[in-house]
């Protein structure tokens, strides 16, 4: 009996352990669907809108990608060097610029106007659509730094992942120094689910 009850101890532990990597494949799936709603399970909406409201509300800066905080001469140059390495890079590039640039838009657009409108406007920027265009512009960014070897899908971006505590995963999009995403996944119910994606 003894026996038994410890040989089950340690088969929930290895399914406990491996839980929200599978949780990973989920999302994985769900990105390689053309529709945003294909996220819905595995993304806490209301969540991600929290924490980017309380990072919104305790500074802006803090949240916005560099480009969106330079000088308009700065961003300029940043505009031309963005298109030498469009045309170095070819197809695969531009498709990448365009996601960033589609998801940096709606934290642009975000903080502006999160003080005049309230939470109506993280319902309207903070979306699905919003969640999908980041995850894959983060995907893409980190396979790109792992050079022409390097997969294309959420998996093959993956260079780190797991338990912060025994509710929370974290998932590192892209190397450190390289400015990865994260993406955090918490224990809901018995689902692991996305509640917050930051840079």
């Amino acid at each position: 009996m003894a026996r038994f009850l410890s040989l089950s101890i340690l088969l929930a532990a290895v399914l406990y352990g491996i839980w929200p990597y599978y949780s990973i494949l989920r999302i994985n799936n769900a990105l390689e669907k053309p529709e945003a709603e294909a996220l819905a399970p595995v993304v806490d909406l209301v969540a991600i809108q929290g924490h980017f409201k309380a990072r919104i509300e305790s500074g802006v800066d803090s949240l916005l990608p560099q480009d969106q905080n330079r000088q308009p001469g700065s961003s300029q140059s940043g505009s031309s060097a963005g298109s030498q390495n469009d045309s170095q890079n070819g197809g695969q590039s531009s498709a990448q610029n365009a996601l960033q640039l589609d998801a940096d838009k709606v934290l642009g657009w975000l903080a502006g106007n999160l003080k005049q409108l309230g939470d109506a406007a993280l319902d309207q920027a903070i979306t699905l659509d919003w969640v999908r265009s980041t995850l894959l512009a983060a995907t893409r960014r980190a396979n790109s730094e792992a050079g022409p070897q390097g997969d294309s899908s959420l998996i093959g971006a993956v260079d780190f992942a797991f338990f912060e505590s025994w509710n929370r995963f974290v998932i590192r999009l892209g190397r450190l120094g390289e400015s990865p995403t994260f993406v955090i996944l918490t224990l809901d119910g018995a689902e692991w689910r996305v509640t917050d994606i930051t840079h």
